[in-house]
């Protein structure tokens, strides 16, 4: 007996540090790769959009065309009172220095406002093509040439500047944001933990994950040409640390549960991976099918956050699942220090906060649920105040230059768009397109560009601003007139934008409510009890949104909202909130299963999940919060959103809604799985079994 004892014990010390050789060979692997992730992204305007939306196909016809797509510059002088005749000289004498360092498509050619006081002169290349760091670069060497000073403002902008822009943006959001999420997670686990050593393992753990979920998107960029974006990127290693991090703390207390009762650390891990596993596997599933469902989606940067994200969670889950439980049993009860859980001992009892919410929740269950209703009901109607699609020159939450040229060319030619509109049509039809588009009303003039490929570029400059209402007319006006060519350019592409993240919605959320839906079914063998979970989750969404759009343009400042927030926010919300749902289900299920009747089981489930449920979503709320202090009004909109939605969720509908509903419904709550029954009465002393077993 002593030695078949001696050898499961040799046997149990073997598997973890099996286990964590082979993370420490997955990551070998993995980081080389994972570090090509950033050289992926694509971050151009129309990388983003769907490959049959009109300013696509204009971005894919010029890359053909003679020099491929040529990067657009707007260069601005201006100066208050007037410009000097030394202002247009130096002016004049920087142009040149600019058309002899690259190749432009034409020579530069100053345009001056009525009031004289700006000089605008646009500028076009083809020398970078489509390598955005020879684009970077260009505008790079063009800002540094042009200079002002004395009095004379000297911006440069245009839809290649503002690119620019956004590029040094998104490239300033790997380093920044990744290391903010880690501090965040750190001080929280901390705080949570209160231990000087057991926080650093579901840290460096999510790190693991992290670095793994980097690279597998690499390869699934590289060998399915996955889209891969800045904004995609930085979601995944929001995941990653927040969804993570969750599943950390559900493992560590039901690991410091079983502690008491089981001695050996071993045994105490495979109980605690048995008690919380399967809700742990099937919440983060439940996430990744949600996540999946935006493979649908038309618009490239979402469709490929679908995947990624998918990668983030299921990386998370591995991590969790096998090398942090590797990593606590060869640690031992010592990472607990100072507060170690002694086998044997009992926990200290007290009346807890979730006790408390519990008991009121379930005195009253009707009336929580409809005052409850009435408050999300009430803060959903402020998404009415949410201002729009965002135009390319709100987009950030800090003015670069290429926005500050565009407000001064706004301001000085009122009646001239200083974004060109970019056509391409069949060469044969070149000369009658052209005369068709002039005629258009709102064009203030037209040109021929290159030529190649059978295709011919036309250079339209419309006089209403850029983003404006006036400016849509018009190039919905020449998509009418240009039957067999395309309309692209800026705008347009902003346009394109809006209209397919439109279709989108109408596609996308109701597969997500579906997919979701079925896999509670099956996990929860219920109908009511999903269809309360989903109708809580999109209530959330709602009233986050509402949210949002109280507070984005009066305390934000917001001009317009990004057209993919609410689809976005809803799949992250609903996905994450039946995260939570799972976990304070699956215990309650346990309670019914184990004598309990349903409203008490729901109290006693609240009692014993509340505690770490809320730190997860404080976690994750917290987490999702980093996207705040981002310098793009998109990041800052959907970690407010989800931030919001996800404390709601976990302060107000997890704990008292949904908890009410399971009170308030008893056993029909579980209808009609075996739950949804009364048990059979069990038999007096002495009587026997009509069977007579």
């Amino acid at each position: 007996m002593a030695a078949v004892e001696s050898s499961s014990r040799r046997r149990g010390r073997f598997v973890p540090w099996t286990l964590l050789a082979m993370w420490v060979a997955v990551i070998a692997l993995a980081g080389p790769f994972a570090g090509k992730l950033a050289g992926a992204e694509q971050d151009r305007a129309v990388d983003y959009l769907p490959a049959s939306a009109d300013s696509t196909q204009v971005a894919k016809v010029q890359d053909r065309l003679p020099g491929g797509e040529a990067t657009e510059l707007v260069v601005v002088y201006h100066r208050d009172g007037g410009l000097t005749a030394a202002d247009r000289e130096r002016a004049a004498a920087q142009m040149e220095e600019v058309a002899a360092a690259y190749e432009l498509t034409a020579k530069p050619r100053a345009v001056p406002s009525k009031a004289g006081d700006t000089l605008m002169y646009p500028l076009a290349s083809t020398e970078p093509g489509q390598d955005e760091e020879a684009r970077d670069k260009l505008v790079e060497d063009v800002r540094a040439t042009v200079e002002g000073g004395g009095g004379l403002e000297a911006e440069v902008g245009g839809s290649g500047g503002l690119q620019a822009d956004m590029s040094e943006v998104f490239a300033s959001l790997d380093g920044p944001l990744l290391y903010t999420t880690v501090a965040v997670v750190a001080v929280l686990l901390i705080v949570i933990y209160r231990s000087p050593v057991l926080w650093l393992v579901p840290l460096v753990t999510a790190g693991v994950a992290n670095a793994l979920a980097m690279a597998v998107t690499y390869g699934l960029h590289e060998w399915f040409g996955t889209t891969v974006t800045g904004q995609s990127t930085g979601v995944m290693n929001i995941l990653v640390f927040g969804a993570g991090t969750d599943y950390a703390l559900l493992l560590v207390s039901r690991y410091r549960e079983e502690l008491r009762r089981i001695e050996r650390p071993q045994e105490a891990m495979r109980a605690a991976l048995r008690g919380c596993g399967p809700a742990v596997v099937a919440s983060s599933l439940t996430v990744a099918a949600g996540l999946l469902c935006l493979l649908a989606a038309d618009l490239n940067s979402t469709r490929g956050m679908g995947p990624q994200g998918t990668v983030g969670v299921l990386s998370a889950l591995l991590a969790m699942m096998t090398l942090l439980p590797a990593l606590l049993v060869l640690l031992g009860r010592r990472v607990f220090w100072p507060l170690v859980p002694a086998f044997g001992s009992e926990p200290k009892q007290g009346r807890s906060l979730f006790s408390a919410m519990g008991a009121s929740a379930g005195r009253r269950p009707l009336t929580v649920l409809v005052v409850g209703a009435l408050v999300l009901g009430a803060l959903a109607l402020g998404a009415t105040q949410l201002k729009g699609d965002l135009k390319n020159e709100d987009s950030f939450t800090a003015k670069p230059e290429s926005i500050v040229a565009s407000e001064t060319l706004a301001a000085a030619f009122p009646d001239r768009g200083s974004r060109p509109v970019e056509v391409v049509v069949p060469s044969g039809q070149a000369g009658q397109v052209l005369e068709r588009v002039r005629a258009v009303g709102g064009v203030a003039e037209a040109g021929r560009g290159r030529s190649g490929g059978g295709w011919t570029e036309l250079a339209v400059t419309v006089e209403a601003l850029p983003g404006s209402a006036g400016e849509t007319a018009v190039i919905e006006e020449l998509r009418g007139v240009v039957a067999d060519g395309y309309v692209g350019g800026a705008s347009a592409q902003q346009l394109d934008l809006a209209d397919t993240s439109s279709r989108d919605r109408l596609l996308v959320i109701p597969l997500v409510l579906v997919s979701v839906l079925l896999i509670l079914v099956v996990l929860l063998r219920s109908l009511v009890a999903p269809l309360i979970l989903v109708a809580a989750v999109v209530a959330v969404w709602g009233a986050a949104l509402g949210i949002g759009g109280l507070v984005f343009g009066p305390v934000f400042g917001f001009a317009g909202d990004d057209p993919t927030l609410p689809l976005l926010s809803f799949v992250f919300l609903v996905a994450l909130g039946v995260d939570y749902g799972i976990f304070l289900m699956h215990r309650m299920r346990e309670e019914c299963l184990a004598g309990q009747e349903p409203a008490q089981a729901a109290l006693t489930a609240l009692r014993t999940t509340g505690g770490v449920i809320a730190s997860a979503g404080v976690v994750l709320a917290a987490t999702f919060s980093v996207l705040i202090n981002m310098p793009l009004v998109s990041l800052v909109a959907m970690g407010f959103v989800i931030a919001v939605g996800v404390l709601l969720d976990t302060f107000l509908v997890r704990t008292y809604l949904v908890t009410s509903a399971s009170v308030a419904l008893g056993r029909r709550m579980w209808w009609p799985g075996a739950l949804s029954k009364a048990p059979a009465p069990v038999p007096a002393a002495g009587e026997r079994d009509p069977v007579g077993v």
